[in-house]
């Protein structure tokens, strides 16, 4: 599974996730800016409520946590509201994963987990990508979701 099956659908930027204590604040002061909430839904396996605000051919992606053991807690107690991570869109999230993990680079889990609207997700730790916390996302319905 090396660079040539990863490439051949180039990843491209699905969203920017922007923790928030507080949705519907997050979604206001966007608002403000003209943007329009997309839906709200609950990803119960990540402890998070999320939003998303189009903006252009990507999206915002506001995280509120839905209790106190959520990652995004954590990530609120320990860094404050603000920037989380950055989501890629990929074709194939195994082959994606395997092609990351043969060159030593950390992923948070094994195997892709259930993530918002259906998608499978996975995260690569920021001490592997220069500090960035960094989703990789196949979409619901696409064909390498085996």
């Amino acid at each position: 599974m090396g660079r040539e099956k990863v490439m051949a659908g180039r990843p491209t930027l699905d969203h920017i996730g922007i923790a928030v204590e507080s949705l519907d604040a997050g979604v206001e002061f966007y608002r403000a800016l003209g943007l329009e909430l997309d839906g709200v839904e609950e990803v119960a396996e990540q402890g998070v409520r999320v939003g998303f605000l189009p903006v252009g051919d990507t999206r915002l992606e506001l995280l509120e946590p839905t209790g106190e053991s959520s990652p995004i807690a954590r990530h609120l107690a320990r860094r404050g509201p603000g920037l989380h991570h950055v989501c890629l869109r990929v074709d194939d999230i195994r082959a994606a994963m395997a092609s990351l993990a043969e060159r030593g680079y950390t992923l948070l889990s094994d195997d892709p987990q259930p993530g918002a609207h259906g998608c499978l997700v996975c995260f690569v730790h920021p001490r592997s990508t220069g500090g960035v916390l960094l989703e990789l996302s196949q979409p619901a319905g696409h064909p390498h979701r085996g």
